[in-house]
């Protein structure tokens, strides 16, 4: 069976031009176990672009439907699902890869074990916003890098929703933060978010201020998510026995063996693998994640800054600011006004 609904659908692979709003027919079973969810909300984050812009993992680019975290109202759920029941707010992170379609669309099917209740002091716009940027935050953060109370953590990029949701989870696990940001503006909404100390790489270089701001011992943790140069230089700023964890792949090492030398020990985190391979318990896994970025959200530990807010239909203006390099906090399509 199938329920017919609307959605943005890739025409090709190419600029924001290829983006539709066009009927969409999605797989949906009564039987099954999962659960129809008319969206309010969803995240726009780089992994959207980049999917665009070259095709997605799974399948043709021709008929995609980007977006992985969304929220909204639960429609109706499947005989074999459970947990659930219509009229309940959720959210969730899941499709967007190019099998399942993803959350640019007024509804979407989404196995049970993925979804999340939102308590209802939280917006169903913030719920959409949270997800993949805390599930990628606590994976890096927590799960990869173990940050504790007292730690010193660099976290690159740290005006972006990645960066500023990481400097939270950073400083809600006790430890300090310095971050790269590149301008005066951006500074200080990484201040805003947690941030001991902002770091203008276009005016300093940033592997002396953070020597400088560490008072000579280095960070335990550096958070990635610039790759190239940026990668190799933050591995001179690492402690011995120190952490790096990337978002963007592994470069290598620097010529002198720096992180072989120093008992570096580097993480890749990539957190669309479990939808991209249907990897069903990390996805539980990811969505106990999703739970707690919940309990944070409700009990003030962790904002989002939303930044700007499209209707659907302009999700092709949505893509175009993302890629301006303007990003200060969470992009997010509603479904409401459009």
């Amino acid at each position: 069976m199938s329920f017919t609904t609307h959605a943005i659908v890739m025409r090709a692979a190419g600029g924001p031009e290829v983006l539709e709003y066009l009927p969409l027919d999605l797989a949906w079973d009564p039987e099954g176990a999962e659960v129809l969810v008319r969206l309010v909300a969803a995240g726009v984050n780089p992994a959207d672009t980049f999917f665009r812009s070259v095709g997605p993992y799974i399948g043709a680019a021709e008929g995609c439907v980007l977006g992985h975290d969304g929220a909204g109202i639960v429609q109706a759920v499947g005989r074999n699902a459970t947990g659930f029941a219509p009229g309940d707010r959720v959210c969730f992170c899941h499709g967007g890869v190019g099998s399942a379609a993803g959350t640019y669309a007024r509804h979407a099917v989404v196995p049970a074990h993925c979804l999340i209740d939102v308590p209802d002091s939280v917006a169903l716009e913030d719920a959409a916003a949270i997800a993949l940027v805390f599930i990628t935050g606590w994976e890096a953060i927590v799960e990869r890098a173990g940050v504790g109370p007292g730690d010193l953590v660099l976290i690159h990029a740290g005006a972006g929703g990645t960066g500023q949701m990481a400097t939270q989870i950073a400083r809600a696990m006790g430890a300090r933060v310095a971050t790269t940001v590149s301008s005066a503006v951006k500074a200080e909404l990484s201040l805003a978010a947690g941030a001991e100390r902002a770091i203008r790489y276009k005016d300093e270089d940033f592997a002396a201020a953070v020597m400088d701001w560490s008072a000579g011992e280095g960070v335990r943790v550096v958070l990635d998510n610039i790759g190239g140069d940026g990668f190799l230089e933050s591995l001179r700023v690492l402690q011995s026995y120190g952490h790096i964890v990337t978002l963007m792949g592994m470069p290598g090492d620097l010529p002198d063996g720096t992180a072989y030398n120093g008992n570096l020990t580097i993480h890749n985190v990539m957190m669309l693998t479990p939808i991209w391979k249907g990897l069903r318990t990390h996805l539980i896994r990811q969505a106990a994640i999703l739970q707690k970025a919940m309990d944070y959200l409700a009990e003030g530990k962790v904002f989002v800054r939303i930044q700007e807010r499209f209707p659907l239909v302009k999700a092709a203006e949505a893509h175009r600011l993302l890629e301006s390099a303007g990003g200060s906090g969470k992009i997010v399509l509603t479904m409401q006004a459009d």
